[in-house]
């Protein structure tokens, strides 16, 4: 039986990040933010928020949503790049989060995995490799991140652009669900969206804090290209292989990066936008969390339906790419 997502949940940070006022601590004109993002407003982490914290409350609403108790859980996978430590995993202390929730959780397995704005899609194909293998019965997917404590104040290619939250799924083995996946990456092209410092190549240093080598840095324009080359061709190619037409697919959940990656990339398979969902206006970029907060807005406003096709698409750092087709 196919690996089918049999409940979704989402949660945000409070602090609500206009672009009024980055407008004004940028010094940049307000309306060009909107034209150049899509983005109208995005929730930063406050001191309380943490990748891990979001991801529970992210997860508590996808096991309700499931009707599934967190004992039942077999698997945690939880896909970050911001996560609330360099080791242990972010996922043990999701784990660690849910069993206080629910004490008779068992001692499961638990890790994190890292692709970047791709992670939900690469975090899916291993949890259907899980299900369809019998390993497990029910697997947690959690995407969470906070760019926010990652970017430069003073750079407005970043500072307007992402937003922090998490997106979480719960998939056990039905009737309907994940028909086909495709990942692929390309490492040649990892210099376009990266952390320069904090790794083991360059530690975090009083010279790299000087230097600004903590924060995110990205080639805005030499992104913008290859992603939508990218996402287009891989998409193209995904539609061949399933034998399908883009009109014969109900409706599309795309990586939430930039609404000019995303018109980019309808105009060239031939989608209209209504078969679409567009969280970023709103989100803004949350990263690998952009498809399960998207995917739970959907289901929520009834834009999703039982016996649709679905396809969920996205594109990340590294640079990463994957797509899913699912029978809802």
């Amino acid at each position: 039986m196919p690996s089918s997502i049999i409940g979704t949940g989402r949660a945000l940070p409070k602090r609500l990040v206009t672009n009024t006022a980055l407008a004004a601590s940028l010094k940049i004109p307000e309306e060009g933010i909107v034209r150049k993002t899509g983005v109208k407003t995005r929730y930063w982490a406050g001191p309380e928020d943490k990748a891990s914290s979001l991801a529970i409350e992210a997860s508590v609403k996808a096991l309700q949503s499931a009707g599934v108790s967190a004992s039942e859980v077999d698997l945690i996978l939880v896909t970050t790049t911001t996560p609330d430590l360099y080791f242990p995993s972010t996922a043990c202390l999701v784990q660690k989060g849910l069993a206080e929730v629910s004490p008779a959780m068992k001692n499961i397995p638990a890790f994190d995995l890292n692709a970047s704005c791709s992670g939900f899609i690469y975090a899916l194909s291993i949890a259907d490799q899980y299900l369809k293998s019998g390993t497990a019965k029910t697997v947690l997917v959690v995407a969470t991140d906070v760019k926010s404590r990652f970017i430069d104040p003073a750079d407005p290619s970043t500072a307007i652009l992402f937003g922090d939250g998490a997106g979480a799924v719960v998939l056990k083995n039905a009737e309907r669900g994940i028909r086909q996946i495709r990942l692929g990456a390309d490492g040649a092209h990892h210099q376009l969206i990266y952390l320069p410092a904090g790794g083991s190549v360059l530690p975090i240093s009083q010279e790299t804090l000087k230097t600004g080598d903590h924060y995110m840095k990205m080639e805005g324009k030499g992104l913008f290209r290859v992603a939508v080359r990218k996402m287009t061709a891989a998409l193209t190619d995904f539609l061949t292989e399933t034998g399908l037409r883009p009109d014969e697919i109900n409706y599309f959940i795309f990586h939430q990066a930039n609404l000019r990656i995303l018109e980019a990339v309808l105009s060239r398979i031939s989608v209209p936008m209504n078969k679409t969902e567009v969280s970023l206006s709103k989100f803004g970029n949350t990263s690998s969390s952009t498809i399960p907060i998207a995917l739970d807005l959907a289901c929520e406003s009834g834009r999703v339906n039982k016996g649709e096709r679905l396809i969920l698409s996205a594109f990340g750092g590294g640079v990463t790419w994957g797509n899913v087709l699912i029978d809802w």
